[in-house]
């Protein structure tokens, strides 16, 4: 069996009411697979999203990468090769009056190829990095020094993936990648998403629309009112059965 990359265990945290908690009791992502999480809108999954990017805080449980206890820390998401792409990327994963180089040179710009820290930063080597990224994700821009919020949102969501998926990963968190995107952004994301798991990458998938989830998950669950309530591996999922768990008829 494939290493378990993400282990979630005994996850609680507030909701952003306070009133509800979240509470994820077991959930493990292996290297090599995509975990789709399914849910309507508001049933804790950007609770979970965010305690897994270190942005709330838990009151209890345990979240492990590659059996280190975890935190969101960016040492440790270095360390790690872990990787988190929101919803949103312009206004979560970006700075949005730096240009698209510096935005897609963002992980990298501050070590040298060997992941150590530099003393300067070489603006030269920042071009032609995203250049390289640029091309190889499609991201379609005036210039480089262009401000990364006059792109499209499908290619500020290609500029994000392109800069979350170089070098290694091992673990990726994406969150509704494809929402409001052209066709052509959709397959180019989606085929990156696959590409990542394919290369050995353990992926967790939230998102909204199933048909995505079908589409690129080996198991999917189902959040509901802060829990994962229902799983199945892709092979036996039906449509009608994830839906009756979403809508809490079950």
């Amino acid at each position: 069996d494939a290493e378990i990359v993400l282990k979630v265990k005994a996850l609680k945290a507030p909701d952003r009411t306070g009133l509800k908690s979240i509470d994820i009791a077991d959930l493990g992502v292996r290297s090599g697979e995509i975990v789709g999480i399914a849910g309507i809108s508001g049933n804790g999954q950007k609770e979970f999203l965010e305690v897994l990017a270190g942005q709330r805080p838990r009151n209890g449980g345990e979240v492990m990468v590659r059996g280190a206890a975890y935190a969101a820390t960016r040492a440790e998401a270095r360390a790690l090769n872990v990787r988190l792409i929101p919803e949103e990327p312009l206004k979560n994963a970006c700075a949005p009056r730096m240009t698209v180089a510096e935005n897609i040179a963002f992980r990298t710009f501050d070590v040298d190829g060997n992941g150590k820290p530099v003393s300067w930063i070489s603006a030269g080597a920042i071009k032609s990095f995203s250049a390289r990224l640029v091309e190889q994700f499609k991201v379609k821009t005036a210039s480089l020094s262009s401000p990364i919020a006059s792109l499209s949102g499908g290619n500020v969501q290609r500029a994000v993936l392109a800069r979350e998926l170089t070098g290694e990963v091992d673990l990726l968190i994406v969150s509704n990648p494809c929402f409001g995107l052209d066709f052509s952004a959709v397959a180019e994301i989606r085929a990156r998403i696959m590409k990542a798991r394919n290369a050995g990458a353990a992926v967790l998938l939230m998102s909204e629309d199933l048909d995505e989830l079908l589409e690129l998950s080996d198991r999917i669950l189902v959040m509901s009112d802060g829990a994962l309530v229902y799983e199945t591996p892709i092979a036996q999922a039906s449509v009608q059965t994830i839906g009756e768990h979403m809508a809490g008829h079950h």
